[in-house]
């Protein structure tokens, strides 16, 4: 399935509320709070040359966030960098004086995390990183999955001191039961998707992201041409087009969302103009992005910076894994969980049809930018489908 945006049908620039987020002073904010995470280290990016000659492009640059903040995911970004602010935000009204990232540690302050419990839903990999939030201000965190949420990936969450709670069906119904407990008990609903009424806080998330994007301009010598990101309920697809169209301006690549054929929630989004809720199908092997509606949030700066929507199959996403896990050439090997691959699945596709390459103007002086979005979080798994422990693969990586 494959969509060019109808950017003449939606017609505006990002609004004011979206610049603000997404643009350089939001992602500065980011840069405050990671400069005072111990652990944080700038993620690789890798280039893969022998790709790049197979698929008849100049060059395949993979932003590799299977080693971000210890938790092997780009969520690490999003709600640990929203719990943080939040608890500055709120013992800056409690203590009556300004409370920032660097003042978390301080006892009064530590205080006031106490009180204050974060509730979400999860696939696994954002409920990880509102957990580590927490346990790193001294909040509370409960986090709500699903049914196809597997027992390694609540082992994950639970570590960090989170409690969790399973709850039956999808994540859609895990989104729905996380916010009615959380209003019930007057706790703090961390979600990385939004709804009407409730914005900011996604917002937020998507702010953390950003900080993929600065990253990657840094350490590429020149703008990428073109960026195929995946999305769930488009938080990440919608923070790296927002903030390359707020600093790049017309230098910005195209960027081109990739998706689940059977969670396709942008895709039917850009179809009919808004958020729809897609039917839930035979769930799909990419579990990080089994979404079945697109955030509005996300889905605004989308139908404004997002050049076009396509999506792929199981095979697709299967493939893509064990091709980055037993590279060509010199290339070096990448551990990509289930959906880590998915915007490089979606560039192996669009490269490999006429038509798609014409639309997308791809070609042999496209430059790519593509976001390993996580690494082997479910690490029993990845083994299973790959044929090779993640370890061995790292190990292969680094020698």
């Amino acid at each position: 399935m494959f969509l060019v945006n109808r950017q003449d049908e939606y017609g505006e620039p990002l609004d004011e509320r979206d610049a603000a987020l997404l643009g350089a002073e939001g992602a500065q904010s980011v840069v405050r709070y990671l400069s005072t995470r111990a652990n944080h280290r700038v993620t690789p990016l890798m280039t893969l040359p022998k790709m790049a000659e197979n698929l008849g492009v100049t060059a395949v640059h993979v932003k590799d966030e299977g080693q971000r903040l210890g938790l092997g995911s780009f969520k690490a970004l999003g709600g640990a960098y929203v719990v943080s602010l939040l608890v500055a935000e709120e013992a800056s009204r409690r203590l009556g004086r300004t409370v920032g990232f660097a003042n978390l540690a301080e006892t009064d302050v530590r205080a006031v995390a106490a009180s204050m419990t974060f509730a979400c839903a999860t696939d696994g990999n954002h409920g990880r990183s509102v957990a580590q939030g927490a346990e790193l201000v001294g909040a509370r965190a409960v986090i709500f999955i699903h049914a196809g949420v597997s027992e390694a990936r609540a082992d994950a969450i639970a570590k960090f001191g989170a409690e969790i709670r399973r709850v039956s069906g999808n994540y859609d119904d895990s989104v729905a039961e996380a916010a009615r407990v959380a209003n019930a008990n007057g706790w703090i609903v961390l979600s990385d998707t939004s709804w009407e009424g409730y914005e900011r806080i996604p917002g937020l998330v998507m702010q953390g992201y950003t900080a993929i994007a600065r990253e990657a301009l840094e350490q590429m010598d020149s703008v990428p041409t073109h960026v195929f990101i995946q999305a769930g309920v488009g938080g990440i697809a919608a923070a790296l087009a927002g903030y390359f169209a707020l600093t790049l301006g017309e230098m910005r690549p195209k960027l081109i969302v990739v998706e689940p054929d059977r969670a396709a929630c942008i895709v039917a989004a850009a179809i009919a103009g808004h958020p729809v809720k897609v039917a839930h199908g035979e769930p799909t092997i990419m579990a990080m992005l089994e979404c079945y509606v697109a955030s509005p949030v996300a889905w605004r700066v989308l139908s404004r910076a997002a050049d076009a929507f396509m999506s792929v199959d199981e095979d697709d996403a299967l493939a893509i894994m064990r091709r980055l896990a037993r590279p060509d050439g010199n290339d070096p090997a990448v551990v990509a969980g289930e959906s880590g691959g998915v915007g490089l699945a979606g560039l192996v596709k669009a490269a490999g049809d006429v038509e798609l390459r014409a639309a997308l103007a791809l070609d042999g002086n496209s430059r790519v930018l593509v976001v390993n979005t996580e690494g082997a979080t479910d690490p029993a798994l990845y083994e299973r489908l790959v044929g090779r422990p993640p370890a061995e693969v790292a190990m292969q990586r680094a020698g």
